[in-house]
């Protein structure tokens, strides 16, 4: 397998953002559970040591400051930890739809290889072969359309004139399929 890095960790910024996003704010959510057992447990305190009143106040904003300063630095530390691993899945896909893209486009068939620490090895591995058997189906196919080729060429001196204008025809589609193949091999 190639080794190779990518630099760029937004390949699929819609997908990469939101679930990154939703992650965060399941978390968040969820975490918003803790200031509201605090504040009740502040407020039953004031209420039964009313002589404490002030200091528990004071003492009840800097724990929810302190608490919503972790919950930031937290939620920023798992969304840019999300930011990586779903690099991890959207480069895979990213690279696949190039590869396809480039074959679509006349480049060569080759083996798709992802990074070492990527998902979907398994993709790469199956579309490897899918477009290896392809390839060699095409082999064989231009091998039997060049035979065709010279079969009809062989017919054109023998065949009565009104049907060599149909050789012609077909001989004229062969050519039009050997050449899409010699493009693609």
């Amino acid at each position: 397998m190639a080794f190779y890095k990518r630099s760029i960790f937004l390949v699929d910024p819609g997908f990469q953002l939101s679930f990154s996003l939703i992650v965060c704010s399941i978390i968040f959510i969820s975490s918003l559970i803790y200031p509201i057992i605090l504040m009740d447990f502040f407020t039953e305190l004031m209420t039964r040591f009313p002589s404490l009143q002030q200091n528990m106040k004071l003492a009840q904003t800097d724990l929810i400051i302190f608490l919503g300063g972790i919950q930031l630095v937290f939620i920023t530390m798992v969304f840019i930890m999300f930011i990586f691993l779903t690099h991890k899945i959207a480069g895979p896909m990213h690279k696949l739809k190039n590869h396809l893209l480039g074959i679509r486009q006349g480049k060569p068939i080759s083996q798709l290889t992802f990074r070492n620490g990527d998902h979907f090895h398994d993709v790469a591995e199956e579309v490897s072969l899918f477009l290896e058997s392809v390839s060699f189906n095409q082999e064989n196919d231009f091998q039997y359309v060049e035979e065709v080729a010279l079969y009809i060429e062989n017919l054109v001196p023998v065949v009565p004139d009104d049907k060599k204008p149909i050789l012609a025809e077909i001989s004229r589609r062969l050519i039009d399929i050997k050449s899409r193949y010699k493009e693609s091999l």
